[in-house]
């Protein structure tokens, strides 16, 4: 951001001399008694203001693109700001009132230059406009890469966080700026909060799980926002999207069943196998990250040929990046619902697994409880694992 800078209200111009005064009369050449001609008698102050433009300062270069523009004013409710470029056209954004300030809707074009135009209420001798011109740096070469996991129009579960990414990490000093840029909007209305995963990495929630069928739109606008070592934000971008019904699936150690829940009435009971002593399930609060109707399970690599096992497998639901799922499993059916033979999966029958399989969307919450082992927070969007007090923590601002 340009450093703010006030606009002095007047300058006061000197005249040169020349010539000694002594050697001329008062009277010669029209002079008054200083020695000084009619022309060259101080230039008159300009009308003070009741309005002034503050930042960015009056002909400011390499003014960054994302810039707001603050202003002062004695009557700011009946103060106005306009903007326009060089060609005149005007820029459209938002004027705070309160905090007498301007933000673009957009970042302004690199290289371009503006001119600022605030006009408030004349007060005695101050007149009610003030003006200033700046421009906008060149187009820098590093610019960081912003996306969003999820795309417009896309229906997913209540407990579908939001998450947006860089290319390339955030330094800590940069990321309040970044998050204030990112605002989200919900209908209807619930408190949440965004929360850094990691420095290339962040993600929001509401206090409680969102509201079914709740339409969220958010708006990430940082292109041209400093984000560290010459590196700014490459675009701006929005994403539309909505909650489906609320299902929330509940899994108990102890009686071996899994919960499931639609707009808070249970719709069905399923028995379970979880995690063996030797590969306990994790005990927390995951969502659904992927869902596959078929799929291999190839674990001979990682555990080798003793432990390892590649086997196929029907209605996948991942929960956890280090491979937990739920999913169909045929072969412990005579079990499920009294004892525990999976390795760290929730295992269901193979009619069971087709029907939720059928019914779960990305975002679907999933609590299990009472295993010897707690899930790790980051082993998955394990947004939910947290106290609302705890991911509040996880906020730049």
């Amino acid at each position: 951001m340009a450093a703010a800078a006030l606009v002095a209200a007047s300058v006061l111009v000197t005249a040169g001399c020349s010539g000694d005064k002594g050697d001329s009369p008062s009277w010669q050449g029209g002079a008054g008694g200083d020695g000084k001609t009619a022309s060259e008698s101080p230039s008159p102050q300009p009308t003070l203001s009741t309005v002034a433009v503050t930042s960015p300062a009056a002909d400011a270069k390499d003014v960054v693109a994302s810039t707001e523009i603050k202003y002062d004013s004695e009557d700011a409710e009946n103060t106005s700001v306009e903007v326009k470029d060089a060609d005149g056209a005007e820029v459209t954004g938002v004027l705070d009132k309160d905090e007498k300030v301007f933000r673009p809707a957009k970042a302004l074009g690199w290289g371009k230059t503006y001119t600022v135009t605030v006009t408030g209420t004349p007060s005695g001798d101050k007149g009610g406009s003030a003006s200033s011109t700046f421009t906008v740096m060149k187009k820098p070469s590093k610019l960081v890469r912003v996306t969003s996991f999820l795309g417009d129009g896309q229906t997913v579960g209540v407990g579908m966080p939001l998450i947006v990414r860089f290319g390339r990490s955030v330094p800590a000093k940069y990321r309040g700026e970044v998050q204030r840029r990112m605002v989200v909007t919900a209908s209807p209305v619930q408190e949440g909060i965004w929360h850094w995963v990691s420095p290339t990495e962040v993600h929001y929630r509401p206090k409680t799980y969102w509201q079914a069928h709740t339409k969220i739109l958010y708006k990430v606008q940082l292109a041209g926002v400093p984000m560290g070592d010459g590196w700014y934000g490459r675009t701006d971008m929005t994403v539309d999207i909505k909650t489906g019904r609320a299902l929330v699936m509940t899994v108990s150690n102890k009686t071996k069943k899994m919960t499931v829940k639609q707009d808070g009435k249970v719709i069905k009971t399923i028995p379970v196998s979880l995690g063996k002593k030797s590969t306990p399930s994790s005990s927390g609060t995951m969502v659904v990250i992927e869902k596959k109707a078929h799929t291999v399970f190839d674990t001979l690599a990682e555990l080798g040929p003793e432990e390892g096992y590649r086997t196929k497998i029907d209605y996948a639901q991942r929960i956890t990046w280090s491979g937990q799922f739920i999913h169909a499993a045929p072969w412990s059916e005579g079990v499920q619902g009294r004892a525990n033979v999976s390795h760290g999966c929730v295992n269901v029958s193979m009619a069971n697994g087709k029907w939720l399989f059928g019914r779960t969307m990305l975002g679907d919450p999933i609590t299990v409880s009472g295993t010897g082992d707690k899930l790790k927070n980051g082993n998955g969007w394990t947004d939910w694992n947290m106290s609302w007090d705890e991911y509040k923590k996880g906020s730049a601002i």
